[in-house]
């Protein structure tokens, strides 16, 4: 078991999980999240060495302990069946939770899942190029001041929204003893979930999730094709698929408030539950 951080964002209405990308932190969630406020009691967390949340033992980043960090989640906060929202993959591991439990959600909305179509799973992939990137990345900065203004003109920062952009620095750094301060999501753990992508069977489960499912992307992503999000909801029993305009892969961050009201129409097409009798 992993010590997982988790952030109440607030909102009235039913539980909205959600699920952050690789590399970033529960927190990245509060802009969409104040889109939201009026329709969702809106709840996020930090995956397993993201954020404040702890290292699994032995830096073991298989991806189906990302699904269990959200089981952690909504057994420890009390989550009644709640709606589920996850980016990249968080949205993979939302998918691998419902296939560990299935009827844990609500329905699910993911925004471009990382699913390697291959059955069975190809393995652990040490020659990832985001693997290779993510290592030669920087991770001390002075202060969060002048971290924020290295990122902020180069990509993909420069397309986020400011609000994003400062919550990301804002929390997704700790300081050190020396006044200077060091990414939370150390390159080296961040490198090990990339190399871990190919390694679950989540694809070649697809058809086990019952609850809607929603496949939203953006139509300037160079991670996923409208296409590819349409060839992916034929593998789901019940799936639809929205592409955003004007947005890319990390879209969450770029236009918030598109991404909520995506999410918002999808929760509007998903039954409600019957009242206890």
């Amino acid at each position: 078991m992993v010590d997982i951080a988790v952030h109440d964002l607030g909102g009235t209405g039913p539980p909205l999980l959600l699920a952050h990308a690789t590399g970033f932190h529960g927190l990245v969630w509060r802009a969409v999240s104040r889109q939201l406020a009026d329709a969702f009691h809106t709840i996020s967390f930090d995956e397993r060495g993201h954020g404040d949340s702890g290292l699994p033992p032995g830096r073991d980043f298989d991806w189906r302990g990302f699904g269990q960090d959200i089981l952690t989640v909504v057994d420890g906060v009390g989550l009644e069946r709640p709606f589920g929202v996850g980016h990249s993959s968080g949205a993979t591991a939302m998918l691998l939770a419902e296939q560990a439990r299935p009827g844990l959600f609500r329905a699910i909305y993911c925004y471009e899942p990382i699913l390697v179509a291959a059955d069975p799973p190809l393995g652990r992939d040490q020659a990832n190029w985001l693997a290779g990137a993510t290592r030669r990345r920087r991770e001390i900065f002075p202060s969060r001041s002048e971290a924020a203004a290295a990122y902020a003109p180069k990509p993909p920062f420069v397309s986020w929204a400011p609000e994003v952009l400062d919550d990301y620095v804002d929390y997704g750094f700790a300081d050190q003893p020396d006044g200077t301060v060091i990414l939370k999501c150390r390159r080296e753990s961040e490198a090990l979930v990339y190399e871990m992508a190919t390694a679950n069977d989540a694809y070649a489960r697809l058809g086990e999730i019952r609850c809607p499912v929603m496949l939203a992307g953006g139509a300037d992503s160079e991670s996923m094709t409208p296409a590819a999000i349409t060839a992916m909801a034929g593998r789901f029993p019940n799936a639809q698929t929205e592409i955003l305009p004007g947005v890319g892969h990390l879209g969450p961050f770029e236009q918030p408030g598109l991404v909520a009201a995506s999410i918002r129409r999808f929760a509007e097409t998903v039954p409600t539950p019957p009242a206890p009798s």
